[in-house]
Order: C-alpha cells, then sequence, then structure tokens
C-alpha cells in the first residue's frame, strides 16, 4: 500500500493452557503485522499478574528468560501501532492495574471516539491516568463502577464508551473478550482441540494466530457480545441493543494477512476477486501486469488471470528493512522508497505495464514507483487501485492521515493521475468492492470511501454527533 496506513494493533488471550506464555508469543508473531511500535504479555498463574511489554517486535522483546518469567496457564498479549497516544512505552499493552475487586490487564484493538470526553469527565473526579491512550478510560471505568463482579464492571464500562473495540481481559482466573456492538474490528475464538492442551481457549485478532498454534476456529466473537472463559466454564453475554453491523471493509483490502479467514470468508479470495472485478472496469492493453508487493499481490493475481495478462513481478520487496536505517549523505534519488522496492530493468524494458496496489493515500509514494518502473524501461505505466478513492479518515482504529493529506478528498482522478506521473490511473468502483460478497453492503463500514460514518463528526476527528449506543444510556 502507498504511503501506508496502520491498524492500531493485534490482540491474543489464551486460557488453560500449560505454555500460555509461548502460546501468546507465537500467536503475535503470526499478528506482527498489525503492529510493529510495541509489544507485550500479561500472564496469570493464579496468585497474580506478570507483566512484559517493550518497544519493538515481538522476536526482539520476548526471549526465553522473558518467556520463563511469565508463568501461568493464562495470558493475553498485544501488538501496537499507535492510533490515539503518543509513541512510548508508557502506551505500550497490555495495561495492568490493581483496584477493588484485584489485578486486571487489557489489550484493546479499535479506538474510542469519545476517550477524550470520558477521559475529562474522570479526570475532574479524580482518576490520574498513567498514559494518554484511549484505553486506559476502560480501566478506569471499570475500576469507579460499583458492578458485583468483573463481568458486570465490564457492561457498564462498555456501555458509557462508543466507538470501536475489540478487547481482551485477564484476571486471576479469567480471560474475558469483548467487540463492540458493531464489530468494526475482527475477534475470533478457537480452542485447542487435541491431547493435554484439550480444553484450552485462545481469543485472537486473526485466524492465522489460531493456524500457528494449532488451535482450530471455532467461531466468531460477535459484534456486542462477551465472552468469559474460566473455572466455570465460557459464558456468552449480550448486554447490548442491537445495532446495524459495521465490520472494516479494508481489513480485506489491506490489513488483514491474506491467509486469515476474516468475517467469515478467506481474505486471499476476497482480494483476487477485489482484481478480477478491478480488471473488468478498467482493463487496458499491456503487455504485463505487476502488483505492488506485498498488499498488491493477490489484486494482480486476479487481474492477471481475468485480462489474460502475464502476471510478472517487476518490482522485489525487501522483507528485511528495518525500522530505522541511516540514509546515505550524498541523496540517492526516490531513496525511502528503494531501500524496500527494487525494479527489475530485464521484465519492464520496453514493456507496456500496469501495476496493481490497494490503495493510495498521499500520493507521493506511488509516484516514486511509477518513477522507478519508467527509469527502469517500462514504455508505459497504468496504475490500477483494487479499492475505491480514499477520500476521507478513519476513527475507529486505522491510523490514516487527516483528510487534508488525503490527495483524493481534494483532487479528480485525472489530477492524481498526472501528480503520480502514470499514463492512466484507475479505481475499483465502490459497487465493485463488494462483487465478492454479491454486491450485498449491509454489515461493513466503508466510509473512508463514501464519508458515510456509523458514528459522526466534524472534519479531523472532532465529535459532531455521537449516536453510537445512544439507546445503552436511556
Amino acid at each position: 500500500m502507498s504511503d501506508k496506513f496502520h491498524d492500531e494493533c493485534a490482540v491474543m488471550g489464551i486460557y488453560g493452557h500449560p505454555e500460555a506464555a509461548n502460546m501468546a508469543y507465537l500467536g503475535l508473531y503470526a499478528l506482527q503485522h498489525r503492529g510493529q511500535e510495541s509489544c507485550g504479555i500479561v500472564t496469570s498463574d493464579g496468585k497474580g499478574l506478570i507483566s512484559h511489554r517493550q518497544m519493538g517486535l515481538v522476536a526482539d522483546a520476548f526471549k526465553e528468560d522473558v518467556i520463563k518469567r511469565l508463568e501461568g496457564q493464562s495470558a493475553i498479549g498485544h501488538n501496537r501501532y499507535s492510533t490515539q497516544g503518543q509513541s512510548h512505552i508508557k502506551n505500550a499493552q497490555p495495561f495492568v492495574v490493581e483496584y477493588s475487586q484485584g489485578p486486571i490487564a487489557i489489550a484493546h484493538n479499535g479506538n474510542l471516539v469519545n476517550g477524550t470526553l470520558l477521559r475529562n469527565e474522570l479526570e475532574q473526579a479524580g482518576s490520574i491516568f498513567q498514559s494518554t491512550s484511549d484505553t486506559e478510560v476502560i480501566i478506569h471505568l471499570i475500576a469507579t463502577s460499583k458492578g458485583s463482579s468483573v463481568q458486570l464492571r465490564i457492561v457498564e464500562a462498555l456501555s458509557k464508551v462508543r466507538g470501536a473495540y475489540s478487547l481482551v481481559f485477564l484476571t486471576l482466573d479469567k480471560l474475558i473478550a469483548a467487540r463492540d456492538p458493531y464489530g468494526f474490528r475482527p475477534l475470533v475464538l478457537g480452542r485447542f482441540p487435541e491431547g493435554k492442551n484439550r480444553g484450552a481457549y485462545v481469543f485472537a485478532s486473526e485466524t492465522c494466530a489460531l493456524d500457528l498454534i494449532e488451535a482450530e476456529y471455532v467461531r466468531d466473537v460477535e459484534p456486542g457480545e462477551i465472552v468469559t472463559i474460566g473455572p466455570d466454564g465460557i459464558e456468552s453475554l449480550k448486554p447490548f441493543p442491537a445495532v446495524p453491523h459495521a465490520k472494516c471493509i479494508f481489513e480485506y483490502i489491506y490489513f488483514a494477512r491474506p491467509d486469515s479467514k476474516l468475517f467469515g470468508h478467506n481474505v486471499y479470495l476476497v482480494r483476487k476477486s477485489l482484481g478480477r472485478q478491478l480488471a473488468r472496469e478498467s482493463g487496458v492493453e499491456a503487455d504485463l501486469v505487476t502488483p505492488v508487493p506485498d498488499s498488491g499481490v493477490p489484486a494482480a493475481i486476479g487481474f492477471a488471470e481475468e485480462s489474460k495478462i502475464p502476471l510478472e513481478f517487476g518490482l522485489i520487496r525487501n522483507h528485511y528493512v528495518g525500522r530505522t536505517f541511516i540514509e546515505p549523505q550524498q541523496t540517492i534519488r526516490n531513496f525511502g522508497v528503494k531501500i524496500k522496492l527494487n525494479a527489475q530493468r530485464d521484465v519492464l524494458q520496453g514493456k507496456r505495464v500496469i501495476v496493481v496496489d490497494d490503495s493510495i493515500v498521499r500520493g507521493t509514494t506511488s509516484r516514486k514507483i511509477i518513477r522507478m518502473l519508467r527509469d527502469a524501461g517500462a514504455k508505459e505505466v497504468h496504475l490500477r487501485i483494487s479499492s475505491p478513492a480514499t477520500t476521507g479518515p478513519c476513527y475507529y482504529g486505522i491510523d490514516t492521515p487527516t483528510r487534508g493529506e488525503l490527495i483524493a478528498s481534494a483532487n479528480s482522478t485525472e489530477e492524481i493521475r498526472r501528480f503520480v506521473e502514470a499514463d492512466t490511473l484507475a479505481y475499483l468502483s465502490n459497487d465493485g468492492m463488494y462483487t465478492y460478497f454479491d454486491g450485498d453492503k449491509k454489515g461493513f463500514c466503508d466510509a473512508c470511501f463514501t464519508g458515510n460514518y456509523p458514528v459522526h463528526f466534524e472534519d479531523e476527528g472532532h465529535i459532531k454527533q455521537l449516536h453510537l449506543f445512544d439507546a445503552l444510556n436511556r
């Protein structure tokens, strides 16, 4: 994806497994694509909660000695890419606190649109915050609740928050998962089916995490559902009034791993379908189709199959690029893109090229990629995008630029084509985005493309109208 968005994070939860920390670690490893800023695991040994949080990648944060220290048969874990709150260890999750009913830990994927409002109210009432993350608001709401059980406190807390959340909580003897009534972000339930681990359960942001630890997918945690796993087994609670679902369509387009089953469908097959439909809508004569790796690959395969134009990898990605590197003092043109991608002259020389990417954000990276293709000898470059034009920011857990930074918010397709220096440019239509789902748009959030926000805001994130969960407060 050009000028990438970033999803806030991934969550994991393990219950009843003798190697809970190790299973959480492996699950976070599989979900590393959802956040690379910080990570953490909290375990319960029945007597207390043991925590380790660190900036950076999962493999760097959890060495063998750290995993051994994280004792217990239950755990939750978190990968973070910040959408709310600064990049700092104090914002790394899971958060752990002690309150009147004992210790509790929380990990959150999503974004609370009334988090700032609630934080101000809590601070005025005497709450002291340790982080700048909106997730800490939920902890304070739980701590100040008068509910007689942790489940009732969670219900009361979540009845006050508005926005997107997939949550896992850990207490001394319980693992609890919750998903907002709209179902913006994914969350799945799995179990370990065989051997000594039979009866152990897992929650994860995506099914690819279940595959790695050899747990079987049971079902999605339903929108508005709170699932508790404890000594008495599994309990499901649906305390909130039903609202129209708003699953994030961009999870299919970019965020989720292609080998995950998301909202009931295989991500790879959905992305191939997007590419096929893109070819039907905006085919052009060319010699080859090339993806912008890695996120553009499945759509490019679908485009090539539908158009009968050969697929070639004219761009090769360096998979070993770290988060930081030392730039040469002598300026190398397009260095930031070239460190990640390299154009193959022997493949591209003299060719008419269709380059497939999943989206354009600011347009600057797309322009650099197109210049790279031309420098490598491409005779024509036709840019095809396997989603509609991104015209608005996301307020539900995706770190999108402001509206003013989104090139499609104020420019026509032709103006964008000229900016990125492509011979032609075409986006997938909004209707075409739902071809795989037989044209059924119900149950999805596509606000970043259409401006139809399930929760309404003034531009750049100021709340204009909040109607999500209004029925809860009547």
